[in-house]
This record gives C-alpha cells, sequence and structure tokens, in this order.
C-alpha cells in the first residue's frame, strides 16, 4: 500500500502526491479527501501523519477529528459511531414536521450531531440528548457544549422524567443492521465503530421496536418521533409505529438512499413533499 509518512517534515507535501496514494488506497474521492487534510493539518508533518492514517484505512472524519452535518462541523472521537450524509434527510423532516418544536430529544445520539443540528434549525430550544455508549456520551457532550443537557443510559431509561408527555421532536438513530449482516459492512465501519451503533437485532429492528412502543408516552400533543431504517425494513418499521397509536408516514430520499418513518402522536401528518434538493 502507498505511503505518504516518508516526507521529510520539512518540505511541503505535494497534493498530487497525496491525492494518488489515496486514490490507489480506494478513496473514491481522494482529490476532496486531499484538499480537506492539507486545510486541517497544521504542519507538513501532520499532513503527512494524516494521510497516512487514512491510507491505512482509518475513516476520513476520524482522520481530520470531525464530520460536516447540515453545514455544522461536528467533532468525531475514536470509537464513535460516524454521522452520516443520509441521516441529513431525518433532520429535514423532523424540521418540517415540527417547526414549532421546543422540546428535542436525540437518542441513540452518538456525536449529537442530529440534536445539535435541530437546535440550529429550530432557534432556542431545550436539547437532551442520550447514548448507552459512555464514549459517545463524551463525544456529544463535546458538540452539544452548553446548548443542551447529554446523558448516559439505556434509550428512555436515560431521561429526566420530566420530559414525560412534553418531547415535541424525538429523533433516535437507532442501530438497524441485522446481526448476521455486520459482516458485510464496509472495513471503516466494522473496524472503528462500536457495534453498539450497528447491530439491530436478529432482523435489524429491535431497538426500533423498543423506541415505537415507549415513544408516545414522551411526545407532547402533535409531538413526532423519526427513526431512520432500511428499504426492505419500512414497512415493518411503519406497522411497529402504527401498532402503538402513532399516525405514521414514510419519507424516502432516493438521491441519499435514505428512509425514514415518522409517528405523530393525536394529529395528522403533514403531507409528504419532494425530498429537498441538494
Amino acid at each position: 500500500m502507498p505511503s505518504v509518512s516518508s516526507v521529510p517534515p520539512s518540505m511541503p507535501l505535494s497534493r498530487d502526491s497525496m491525492v494518488d496514494a489515496l486514490r490507489t488506497a480506494g478513496c473514491v474521492f481522494a482529490e476532496d479527501e486531499a484538499d480537506l487534510i492539507l486545510s486541517t493539518a497544521r504542519t507538513p508533518a501532520e499532513a503527512a501523519a494524516m494521510a497516512e492514517r487514512r491510507v491505512e484505512g482509518l475513516p476520513l472524519e476520524l482522520v481530520v477529528g470531525w464530520a460536516g452535518f447540515r453545514g455544522l462541523r461536528v467533532t468525531v472521537d475514536p470509537g464513535v459511531f460516524v454521522p452520516r450524509r443520509r441521516t441529513e434527510f431525518l433532520v429535514e423532516q423532523a424540521l418540517a414536521q415540527a417547526p414549532e418544536a421546543t422540546v428535542v430529544v436525540d437518542l441513540c445520539c452518538g456525536t449529537g450531531a442530529v440534536g445539535v443540528a435541530l437546535a440550529a434549525g429550530l432557534g432556542r430550544v431545550e436539547l437532551h440528548a442520550a447514548d448507552i455508549d459512555p464514549v459517545a456520551v463524551g463525544c456529544a457532550r463535546g458538540n452539544v457544549a452548553a446548548g443542551g443537557h447529554v446523558h448516559q443510559g439505556d434509550l428512555f431509561e436515560a431521561l429526566p422524567g420530566e420530559l414525560l408527555g412534553r418531547v415535541g421532536i424525538l429523533a433516535a438513530n437507532v442501530p438497524y443492521v441485522p446481526s448476521d449482516e455486520i459482516g458485510l459492512l464496509p472495513l471503516e465501519a466494522r473496524d472503528h465503530e462500536p457495534r453498539v451503533a450497528l447491530d439491530g437485532g436478529t432482523d435489524g429492528l429491535d431497538v426500533l421496536r423498543r423506541v415505537a412502543a415507549e415513544a408516545p408516552r414522551w411526545l407532547a400533543p402533535g409531538g413526532c418521533v423519526l427513526v431512520e431504517t432500511s428499504r426492505h425494513q419500512a414497512p415493518t418499521a411503519v406497522a411497529t409505529f402504527e401498532r402503538h397509536g402513532l399516525t405514521t408516514r414514510l419519507a424516502v430520499s432516493e438521491e441519499l438512499y435514505a428512509h425514514v418513518v415518522i409517528g405523530v402522536r393525536g394529529r395528522a401528518l403533514l403531507s409528504p413533499g419532494p425530498s429537498p434538493a441538494r
């Protein structure tokens, strides 16, 4: 595998050589990645070391230490689930469904990217984020900072009881990969992200079922719960939401290959519109 670590620290790192090394290592967007590394690194030596880690297979977000998400720069610590671009669609759907929400919960928060993006889109809100993984909780606390509260625990057990019946938006980016398909994921996910953030049980819907069962107690009248799922899981996920008394629809972005199930407590859903242009 090509190496860029042999570049002397005092020598400017060639963008072309970095692009060649990244492309040979299988990075599809080698030019963009090289530009991001070069703009993030403080010295040529640091740029060379970052490029080397990327060539060795470390996710780009861990190499540079952050991920872009709806125009925000979200810190990504080692061992934490990396925010996906397709999850921006979940945020867009939440903002469209509940633009006046004042209480937001980000379950299975990982870095806290979804909650931070919702707070940025809504303005002044009471934000709570929660995750079972202490590493994710530490990362989310850095991203949420003074703008909200981050709790550690298993789904709703982590939340303060005072939120019961008050939540306007409950975003739960639950793990939904079937257990026996974890081995089929890209190496970046399998090797560098926690299994608890990926593994959704036998059919991938174990955590989604738990969220659907508990969400109505926590939602305010007219409040919504949103989860991401896959195309083939979507019909079962919709039926699960409906079984727990939620008015439900499926939103799909073909461009992002994103499928979001939206359930509302006590009133009709907004009519689905076209996916936002990108």
